[in-house]
């Protein structure tokens, strides 16, 4: 007989909510550093152009018009790329952030596994979220095949806080 997964939502604590307020400070200063080069790039790549005409004896090799229509081409898809990439991950945290929310699933035990090379130990779960877990040596040996999990994530991000 197949489980069913149930689902329900909390409020985050404060160590969490915090974690997810560095993690944003993080990635946003990192889309700038990407951003920033993307920029600098944009217009360094038509000057290289430009000189690569140049050397090839090209007349008129280096146009205002191509080194503008060139780097607002490059512009427009560092702008573009950079944009889709936060509303993809960055606004998902930025969204836990805001509703201070996270979702726990209670999931079941399908299978248990020993890593002795890393004194790990694994317990694969049920769940749409995550395919495995590590745990402790404790609930290792506690928790059997069948047994119910509770797994902790961000509601909107789906990034993985802990399990009960």
């Amino acid at each position: 007989m197949p489980f069913e997964l149930e689902r329900y939502i909390e409020p985050l604590d404060i160590e969490e909510l915090k974690f997810l307020e560095r993690k944003e400070s993080k990635e946003r200063s990192q889309y700038y550093k990407v951003f920033e080069l993307l920029m600098i790039l944009s217009f360094i790549i038509p000057f290289a152009g430009a000189w690569y005409r140049a050397y090839d004896g090209a007349p008129n090799a280096f146009s205002y018009t191509k080194f503008f229509f060139t780097a607002g081409i490059l512009l427009f898809i560092s702008c573009f790329a950079t944009y889709v990439t936060y509303r993809i991950n960055l606004r998902k945290v930025q969204l836990d952030i805001r509703d201070k929310t996270k979702t726990i699933e209670i999931s079941h035990v399908t299978r248990k596994l020993q890593i002795p090379a890393k004194n790990a130990y694994h317990l694969y779960i049920d769940s749409t979220i995550k395919l495995s877990i590590e745990v402790s040596y404790d609930d290792y040996v506690r928790l059997g095949e069948g047994d119910e999990v509770c797994i902790e994530f961000t509601t909107h991000s789906r990034e993985y806080l802990g399990y009960f």
